[in-house]
């Protein structure tokens, strides 16, 4: 049973997310244990899959997740029943393990922001620790960051239902001393995809001075980049075989999404008013380079003391038979209504 299983909460609200004290037990799921029911339940089981021997997979009669278990973790695969795979996998580094340097490999990860060298990028290619929570759910636990203190973690729990999964995410503070940080949840989506990115609603200068949101860029945002679409309602990002690449980053934030081979991907998180989020304000983030798109939530900034968890929720939904979106018109047709209904 690993020591990082115990939680004994002790909740401190914290701009919205929660500290608790590090130290609670789940069962764990041998090879080739399952947990629930093909017609409605979670069938959880140990499998070997991209050349890797060990990935945990959770299916139910809609929808399937597969978390890497020899290195990472990463969530390397989310799709339909019988659907494509919405995130990115870079086949040379599939089935690898030991490597020397930081690998991206694609899928779902989690960090710590704000991104400096070399504590955001501390190796990951060993084996993760995985245990049963319920019976929809598993809980991943890499090996320590002895080198900075950091503790990651990620639960994951498919609806018993439907193709909703709550991702959390948590950064344990094991070393002496106080560490500021925020959690940085970043999903690595499959190439030839757009993001969409909603934009505050408008509100007449007469009635509304002050400004509704504030948008970060890095030295190489160029708004004159053919895959940026900039609209009223949304911006659109489309991922294309580019090899320069785009980021920005936006504060006020709640969902994101991406559009892909008739599958809509949709990630909703908190935004927290007032509260110091990395990046001079940002809560979420989105990257695109000639190989893939990322959609980054992040967590407020804080002072992590020793013993102290920080928590970071994200919760996804596929949609299976969306038309691929190319405007900004599609959006505001196809997408609205669908984020409408997981927001309520």
């Amino acid at each position: 049973m690993s020591k990082y299983a115990r939680m004994l909460i002790v909740p401190v609200l914290l701009c919205g997310c929660v500290l608790t004290d590090s130290s609670s037990a789940a069962d764990k799921v041998g090879d080739g244990a399952s947990t629930g029911d093909d017609a409605g339940g979670v069938k959880m089981e140990k499998i070997a899959y991209g050349g890797w021997k060990n990935a945990v997979q959770l299916e139910n009669s809609k929808a399937k997740l597969i978390a890497t278990l020899d290195v990472g973790p990463r969530v390397i695969f989310y799709g339909l029943k019988d659907g494509e795979n919405v995130f990115k996998q870079y086949a040379d580094q599939m089935g690898k393990t030991g490597e020397k340097e930081w690998q991206i490999r694609g899928g779902h990860r989690l960090w710590h922001a704000p991104e400096i060298k070399p504590r955001t990028y501390a190796l990951d290619n060993t084996p993760v620790a995985f245990e049963k929570l319920g019976e929809n759910g598993v809980r991943l636990t890499p090996p320590a960051e002895t080198e900075c203190g950091i503790q990651k973690q990620i639960d994951l729990q498919l609806s018993n239902q439907n193709n909703k999964v709550v991702v959390t995410h948590r950064l344990t503070n094991i070393g002496q001393w106080p560490i500021e940080l925020a959690p940085w949840a970043l999903s690595v989506m499959a190439p030839g995809g757009t993001a969409i990115i909603p934009l505050p609603a408008k509100r007449k200068h007469t009635e509304y001075l002050l400004p509704m949101q504030g948008m970060i860029l890095w030295g190489y945002t160029d708004f004159t980049d053919e895959r940026w679409t900039w609209g009223q309602k949304y911006i659109l990002l489309s991922q294309r075989n580019i090899a320069a690449p785009q980021k920005i980053g936006l504060s006020g934030q709640r969902w994101a999404a991406y559009s892909y081979k008739g599958s809509l991907f949709v990630k909703t998180f908190d935004c927290i008013e007032g509260a110091n989020y990395p990046d001079r304000g940002c809560n979420f983030e989105t990257f695109t380079n000639e190989d893939m798109l990322e959609l980054e939530s992040l967590a407020p900034l804080a002072v992590l003391e020793p013993g102290k968890t920080f928590t970071h929720v994200e919760n996804w939904f596929l949609f299976g038979g969306v038309a691929d979106i190319k405007t900004e018109a599609d959006a505001e047709k196809a997408v609205k209504p669908l984020v409408a209904k997981v927001l309520k």
